[in-house]
């Protein structure tokens, strides 16, 4: 076995992708679409896709929270893989981008498990702090500005229950972290991956899944 993350070129991405996933049509058909959005890039892989809905039903997740829904690959497999009664509290500013989520939530029958509020996210899960919702979620993934995941971190942390996963995308950058830090988005993300590895609160892994996951299992 190997110590170091594997180089992917395009042949082997493919063989990944085609034996470690079940995709579902509706996920597959949104993900050609989004490809034809100018930020595509901001589009999660298959393969995390897969991997967030195994977490969500290994831990019994029936509320979950996410932070930055883009184009809504990453709700649609989260909202697949929970129970009827399952929802997703769904978090972003773009009416554009969240449009295209709606359409295929709604061809994949789980619009009514995913609650979308537009408005700045901080301001929305603060909201739900101070309804008194706080250690009532199971799950959150924090996928937006790279310069919000420490507040977005430590609301999500409040809202989870003991024993639920906060899931944080594009920890590694692009390798930009391991490298003198040159804007502040990256400057953020090394002061957040400092900051969680010293966090006491939680279990924390870093994984080499996309640009990077970090797993924060609350204590």
């Amino acid at each position: 076995m190997s110590a170091r993350v594997l180089t992917f070129d395009d042949r082997l991405h493919d063989y990944l992708i085609a034996h470690s996933a079940r995709e579902h049509p509706v996920l597959a058909a949104l993900r050609e679409e989004t490809k034809q959005q100018k930020f595509a890039g901001m589009q999660i892989g298959v393969d995390q896709g897969a991997f967030m809905a195994l977490l969500v039903k290994l831990i019994g997740a029936r509320r979950t929270i996410e932070v930055g829904v883009f184009t809504g690959y990453s709700s649609l497999a989260v909202a697949l893989a929970l129970p009827d009664d399952g929802r997703v509290l769904a978090c972003d500013v773009s009416e554009e981008y969240t449009q295209i989520a709606r359409t295929y939530w709604q061809r994949a029958g789980v619009a009514h498990k995913i609650t979308l509020v537009l408005a700045p996210a901080r301001q929305t899960l603060e909201e739900r702090l101070a309804a008194g919702e706080a250690g009532s979620y199971d799950f959150a993934f924090i996928d937006a500005d790279k310069t919000g995941y420490d507040a977005y971190y430590e609301s999500c942390l409040k809202l989870l229950r003991a024993g639920g996963l906060i899931a944080v995308d594009n920890v590694l950058w692009n390798g930009a972290v391991a490298r003198k830090a040159k804007d502040a988005d990256t400057r953020a993300l090394q002061a957040f991956n400092e900051k969680l590895r010293a966090d006491e609160r939680v279990d924390l892994a870093m994984l080499s899944v996309g640009d990077g996951l970090t797993l924060a299992r609350k204590r």
